[in-house]
């Protein structure tokens, strides 16, 4: 193996052998991969590899520290408890486009320049729209094309304010910059439309229920969380991320809770996670970059699992949504079981990931006597609560009814969920083991008697809060309906106006043709008149008459020239 090598290439370079393998041997051979990565990050150690010198600029293809190790890492796990969890798909193109992206999420990570970054930042969205298209449908088709546009956006995004960062600064290495000029603008918004900022968001759940059971779970895990890293990366300490990171945190929530489809509602709370994410990046402390670090590992952690345990409903009964299911528990019960897990872990139940992770970015706030961010967190955590932790497993696994008659999910997927549940309790259990990889020292003590309580007498109330809620018909009852917010408007009065638009250069452009064509009608016309039949330039004319014309038109030259 070549000294110095971005682990990502591993998964990338994989990928292209992908279609000459089959069967048992195709099964163990992408399983392998993320293996291998895994193990060569670690073996390769702390440190800057593969410098290359290209017209003036030094190019950094691999740097490991601290914060892009503790990535790696949760992106290689992701990466094997996709690729287990989607095992019976038979399609060639999802594992190839699931290894590239996997692959140049974790390259972007270690990438140490920016022409390295902006490269795999573009592949991550290229490669990832076709695990949508691969859903083979209209709906999936169209909600691709738009998930591209707005992913190739942002890498357009990235690459102009690349441009204008090294005219000025002549660097072009991967390091902490402020906000205050053009490039560092273009940079901030570029990773704002990755993370799914407030009003940047609903390619989320515009395109990741569309794609694939399999797809989703693989999309879930990289591109917010890839967002994430490089915002911690460039911006740490920024004021306005506390404050974006806030909103992020609340205005999901709300439409969790009307939504009726499983995957839909996961995926806005995966939004609002993130803005504890986002406000961590903003605090900039070793603390709160430690929390981001933690939180981001823990949220890939149960995001996954919950999109794999509702994915699995999907694939056996063919609908993931509330309304048309029944008492899956009594026919899928380990998939409910692992339901259970993931929604106790995004709950930040006491011995689970969440427990741990939720409280470091918590505490940072409260140690910067942020109060206000701090109870924007404080209610993103009640919430989520009520609309995933309880809502999911009870309207979606645990609905009073007969039988559905369902088959429990095949063996890989059972597997799947039970590596990311091990994962996610083991870390709530022993968190002290979990924070020696995290990227500065810690010396934090989460099981505190203060904390335990608190915790438990949030979820408690909340849980009574909810049941009460339901009881007397106070809870949004779920409808069979597409629920839309800002994405309202480039699906709606956008899309009219790129029609009406379109329609009005296709009339000019007809309307030039027109006018062009009875321009030349016109002077063929004349052409016809002067040089056709009897015309004027078509007669034949006496020898002497022709030569008198020449010495004509040569007597006018001489004296034009002389």
């Amino acid at each position: 193996m070549i000294e110095g090598l971005n682990p990502g290439l591993i998964l990338i370079l994989g990928a292209l052998l992908v279609p000459f393998t089959s069967g048992f041997i195709r099964n163990i051979y992408v399983l392998a991969l993320p293996i291998i990565g895994l193990y060569y990050t670690w073996s390769l150690g702390l440190g800057s590899f593969g410098h290359v010198e290209i017209l003036g600029h030094t190019l950094i293809l691999t740097k490991i520290d601290a914060l892009a190790r503790v990535f790696g890492t949760i992106f290689h796990i992701a990466a094997f408890a996709g690729l287990l969890y989607g095992l019976h798909v038979k399609d060639p193109q999802q594992h190839v486009a699931t290894l590239i992206y996997a692959g140049a999420a974790i390259a972007a990570v270690f990438s140490g320049d920016l022409v390295s970054l902006f490269s795999y930042w573009e592949l991550t969205a290229i490669s990832s729209a076709f695990l949508i298209f691969a859903s083979r449908n209209e709906r999936a088709f169209n909600a691709g094309m738009r998930y591209l546009i707005i992913q190739v956006t942002s890498g357009v995004l990235l690459l102009a304010g690349i441009a204008l960062y090294v005219a000025q600064s002549g660097n072009m290495d991967v390091a902490p910059m402020e906000l205050g000029s053009a490039a560092s603008w273009l940079f901030l918004i570029a990773f704002g439309i990755k993370t799914a900022f407030p009003l940047l968001h609903n390619w989320v759940q515009d395109a990741y229920p569309q794609a694939t059971v399999s797809g989703t779970v693989i999309l879930s895990a990289f591109t917010t969380k890839l967002a994430v890293y490089a915002l911690a990366r460039f911006f740490a300490g920024e004021d306005i991320l506390l404050w974006i990171g806030a909103i992020m945190v609340i205005f999901p929530v709300f439409h969790a809770t009307l939504e009726n489809d499983l995957r839909r509602t996961v995926a806005y709370s995966m939004n609002s996670q993130q803005g504890f994410m986002v406000i961590g990046v903003g605090i900039g402390t070793e603390l709160a970059l430690n929390g981001v670090a933690a939180h981001a590992t823990v949220s890939i952690l149960y995001t996954c699992l919950l999109f794999m345990a509702t994915g699995a409903v999907l694939y056996r009964a063919g609908t993931a949504k509330i309304t048309d299911l029944g008492a899956v528990y009594k026919s899928m019960p380990l998939t409910a079981m692992f339901a259970v897990i993931g929604s106790l872990v995004i709950m930040a139940f006491p011995l689970t990931a969440a427990f741990a992770s939720k409280s470091l970015i918590l505490s940072a706030a409260l140690d910067g006597k942020m109060v206000i961010l701090w109870l924007a967190m404080l209610f993103g955590a009640v919430a989520v609560i009520d609309n995933v932790g309880l809502k999911i497993p009870l309207f979606g696994f645990f609905k009073p009814g007969e039988d559905m008659g369902l088959q429990e999910a095949p063996k890989h997927m059972l597997l799947a969920m039970g590596v990311l549940s091990v994962l996610a309790i083991g870390i709530g259990i022993f968190p002290s083991a979990f924070f020696q990889i995290l990227p500065y020292p810690i010396e934090y003590h989460v099981y505190t008697a203060s904390h335990v309580v608190t915790q438990l007498q949030l979820i408690i109330f909340a849980a009574l809060v909810f049941v009460c809620c339901v009881k007397f018909n106070m809870y949004p009852k779920p409808q069979d309906t597409l629920t839309l917010d800002f994405d309202w408007f480039y699906r709606k009065p956008l899309k009219k106006f790129a029609i009406n638009l379109g329609l009005l250069i296709n009339a000019g452009y007809l309307g030039f043709l027109r006018m062009s064509q009875a321009v030349i009608g016109w002077f063929i016309t004349k052409a016809r008149e002067t040089h056709g039949g009897q015309g004027l330039l078509s007669r034949t004319a006496a020898s002497g008459v022709a030569v008198s014309i020449v010495m004509l038109l040569f007597g006018v030259t001489l004296l034009l020239v002389y």
